[in-house]
């Protein structure tokens, strides 16, 4: 497992809702230059999150279009763990990787008080089944984290 850690300037209970609604995840969870829609939303262990994620910024598109990718990708995760506002943990299914099978990745957040205000947020993600895309995957968690943190002090 890797561990990402950030101190986001907002309370637990703030993060845990943009975390776990479908409002607040389509306000953070894209990179630059995507959208974000919750298909799905059923907050329980053993519930789904499924959502699709679509380019909207004209660099975007033209990038997706030029590698014959497509403009939207549904995505889907089960969640393992809801323990509300201190604890979330998910498997993602990793099924759109060429030529290999379809298989899950754990991701485990914890939302702690942090001294001095604000949350400590601890992310340990499972690796995927190789290095570059191990890589890939933590630079993708390390933006969404810098994400939230815009979106809480803006």
């Amino acid at each position: 497992m890797h561990t990402i850690e950030r101190i986001i300037s907002a309370t637990p209970e703030r993060i845990w809702q943009l975390w776990t609604t479908p409002e607040g995840i389509g306000s953070w969870w894209a990179p630059e230059g995507f959208r974000t829609d919750v298909d799905e939303l059923d907050l329980r262990e053993g519930g789904e999150l499924v959502y699709t994620m679509t380019a909207v910024a004209p660099e975007q598109i033209a990038f997706m279009e030029q590698y014959g990718m497509p403009l939207a990708t549904r995505s889907r995760k089960t969640f393992t763990e809801v323990d509300g506002p201190d604890r979330l943990a998910y498997r993602s299914l990793i099924d759109f990787v060429p030529d290999h099978e379809p298989y899950e990745q754990l991701t485990e957040v914890d939302l702690v008080e942090a001294d001095g205000g604000g949350t400590r947020v601890v992310m340990r993600v499972e690796e995927l089944h190789d290095e570059v895309w191990t890589e890939r995957l933590l630079a993708g968690r390390a933006n969404e984290l810098d994400n939230l943190e815009r979106l809480v002090t803006a």
